[in-house]
Formats: structure tokens, C-alpha cells, sequence
């Protein structure tokens, strides 16, 4: 199955109403920047990476897939797929601009591409060519009712349906506000609203230092909240590790964690419980891999963050036994041919080969931009 050629893309697709914020971020649309790998026998692999739908941004990704690595691939047995990773990410030029950020996005969108291929080739779902064996997908928990710039009652309102209505088992909501009373009574209403028995968490996108990250959390402990995600910079391990030992509520990141050697680095430390990668900030399947590994070597359970939006993760999260629960945000979930589904609190296992990568040609159409 060799590989003949590498094309890319881009799409802008709409988020939920007009637009949604979190602490540090407001957006309007999902950028979805992939990369098509073709074949000598016809199968196409399909990856693709999550970002902010900014145009110049999303070009540098797609121009490092095209001129930096599909060089690399052309030739290659897409099968050898470690071997393709380890040859990319070794490559000396793309090692030197950085082994995180744009070069490690387009690695995995690579490396994502390939595991789709894989996939297709033996006619089998990603999460079974894995080794998969559950009978139902992972709990779902939504998020995407959750945003900081969503008024309080349509903020309850919105975690009640979700419950009450759609079936999910757990509910996340951004926290992080100016000021911090008004996290405590978006915390206590939506509490009050979904009920005592039901997963609860808050995401504060890395929003304070620590002193405040040690005082706004203690005041959540009445609310039971499953984990708190992002409290303090991305990259402040110590920080982790201090709030770890100061706070009684889970601690959990990843999602901006773009190696498998920082993951370590937290796990030693002791800073984080519940990890979050993501295959669009980790350099794709392979890593993630990895990383869900080491989860599981220490005991601790993975929650995937969905910048892949949930159609990869949701396979992954059948494969590994280390995944407890994946995140649901729906935006770019009508793109592709099969689309991540929840019924009654748990993803629906995928059926058609690949990685659920495929996008609709009408998707490529509506939403490409250049």
C-alpha cells in the first residue's frame, strides 16, 4: 500500500450560534485543517487537526504537511505507520523550527491520515483494528452548553436538557470568569440542575495563577465537581503539583500538552489525575497511544479532549482500556460520513472502516476555504 501522493485542506465551520467564549479565548468557527493521503491501490487516508479557523494560522499547518513532510511519505508503505511517525518527527529541518505547535499538529494530521488508511485497508473500524472489545462506546459528557458568554438560566437550562432530555451522564462548563463569585453561582445553579448523581465538571482554560487557583477551587468543594480542567498555565507542572496537594477536587489537563515527555513530567510530579490528550496536539494516534499507556501504567483514567472534535477519540476511546469518559462538542460532527453519535449517555460504536475521518464532499464544498 504505497503511498503516491499527499493533498490538503481546509474548513471553517460554524460553532454553535453566533459564537462561544471561554476565559482566554472567543471564536466563531472550528478550523479544520487535514490532509488527504492517496494510495498506488486507490484507499485514501483522511486526518485532520482542530484549531481557531484562523486562515493564516491554518495555512502554515497545511503548508508544513504539504512541503515539509509528504516529501517524507511519497514511496513509504502507508502500513509502517510507527516507522513513518519516528522518521517525521526525527526529520532534522522540522526538528529544529520546533517539536511542538504547527510542526506537531501537521505530524498528526499526518500520522492521524495513516491510522485511517490502516484502518481501511483491513476493513475494520479503528477502535477493533486496535484490539477494541467493549460492547458500548465511552460516557458522554457535553460541553458545548457550557460557554462562559452563555447567560446563567440558558446556562442551566441548557445542563438540565442535557440530562434530563439527551441522556448524558456528565456535563462540563467554563469557569474562569472576571469575577470569581460569578463561577460560584454559575457552579451552584447548574449543580442545583442536573442533580446530585451527575458527573459534573469546569474548565478555567488555564486562566489563573496560583494563589487564585487555590482560593476559587476550595470554594467549589460543596459542588462535588468530578475534576476542574486547566486551572493554571499549561505548562506550570510545580504549580499543578502545589494546587494538587492544596485542593481536594480532581485536577485535569492535556489538552495544550503536546509530548509524551511532558505527560511524564506531570504524572512524576504528581500534578494532574485525569489526562487529556488530544491526537490534533500530540502528533496523532501514535502518540496518543503512548500517552493513554502510561495513563494506565499509573492507574489513572484518560478523558480525551475533543479537538479532534470526537470522531477519532471516540474510537480511541473504545480501544484503550485507561478511557473512562470523552468529551461531546457537535460542530463539525455533520462533516464527515460517519459522524460521532451519543444515545443514552454513551458514544455509539462506529461501524464503517477507517478512522471516521472521511469527510463528505459536501463538507470539502460548503466549508473549504483557501
Amino acid at each position: 500500500m504505497k503511498i503516491s501522493k499527499v493533498e490538503t485542506f481546509n474548513l471553517h465551520v460554524p460553532v454553535t450560534g453566533s459564537r462561544i467564549t471561554d476565559s482566554t479565548h472567543d471564536i466563531t468557527h472550528w478550523g479544520v485543517p487535514g490532509a488527504i493521503i492517496h494510495t498506488e491501490c486507490g484507499l485514501r487516508g483522511y486526518g485532520f487537526a482542530g484549531t481557531h479557523a484562523h486562515l493564516p494560522t491554518d495555512r502554515l499547518i497545511t503548508d508544513c504537511i504539504q512541503h515539509t513532510y509528504a516529501p517524507l511519505l511519497v514511496g513509504e508503505d502507508a502500513h509502517d505507520v510507527q516507522r513513518i511517525w519516528r522518521k517525521m518527527f526525527l526529520f532534522p529541518p522540522s526538528q529544529w523550527v520546533g517539536r511542538s505547535g504547527i510542526t506537531h499538529i501537521a505530524l498528526g494530521t499526518i500520522d492521524t491520515a495513516l491510522w485511517d488508511l490502516k484502518a481501511k485497508a483491513a476493513n475494520l473500524p479503528l477502535w477493533k483494528l486496535l484490539g477494541g472489545n467493549r460492547k458500548t462506546g465511552s460516557e458522554a459528557y457535553n460541553t458545548d452548553g457550557g460557554w462562559l458568554n452563555i447567560p446563567i438560566d440558558q446556562l442551566t437550562d441548557n445542563c438540565r436538557r442535557f440530562v434530563q432530555e439527551d441522556g448524558y451522564l456528565g456535563v462540563k462548563i467554563k469557569i474562569g470568569s472576571p469575577d470569581p463569585n460569578d463561577d460560584l453561582r454559575r457552579i451552584e445553579a447548574v449543580r442545583n440542575a442536573i442533580g446530585p448523581k451527575v458527573k459534573f465538571m469546569v474548565d478555567a482554560n488555564g486562566k489563573w495563577n496560583l494563589p487564585e487557583a487555590v482560593n476559587n477551587t476550595r470554594k467549589f468543594t460543596d459542588y462535588d465537581l468530578y475534576f476542574i480542567e486547566e486551572p493554571l498555565w499549561y505548562d506550570d507542572i510545580e504549580g499543578h503539583a502545589a494546587l494538587a496537594d492544596a485542593i481536594e477536587t480532581p485536577i485535569a489537563l492535556g489538552e495544550q500538552v503536546y509530548s509524551l515527555d511532558m505527560f511524564k513530567a506531570f504524572l512524576r510530579e504528581g500534578a494532574v489525575h485525569f489526562l487529556q490528550p488530544d491526537i490534533t496536539r500530540l502528533g496523532g494516534v501514535t502518540e496518543w497511544l503512548r500517552v493513554a499507556d502510561l495513563a494506565f501504567a499509573h492507574r489513572l483514567p484518560v478523558a480525551p479532549h475533543a479537538g479532534d472534535m470526537g470522531q477519532v477519540h471516540v474510537h480511541l476511546g473504545m480501544a484503550h482500556p485507561a478511557v473512562t469518559l470523552v468529551e461531546y462538542i457537535p460542530w463539525i460532527r455533520h462533516c464527515f460520513e460517519e459522524p460521532m453519535t451519543v444515545k443514552d449517555g454513551y458514544f455509539v460504536p462506529p461501524q464503517l472502516p477507517g478512522a471516521a475521518t472521511t469527510p463528505t464532499a459536501e463538507a470539502l464544498q460548503k466549508y473549504g476555504v483557501k
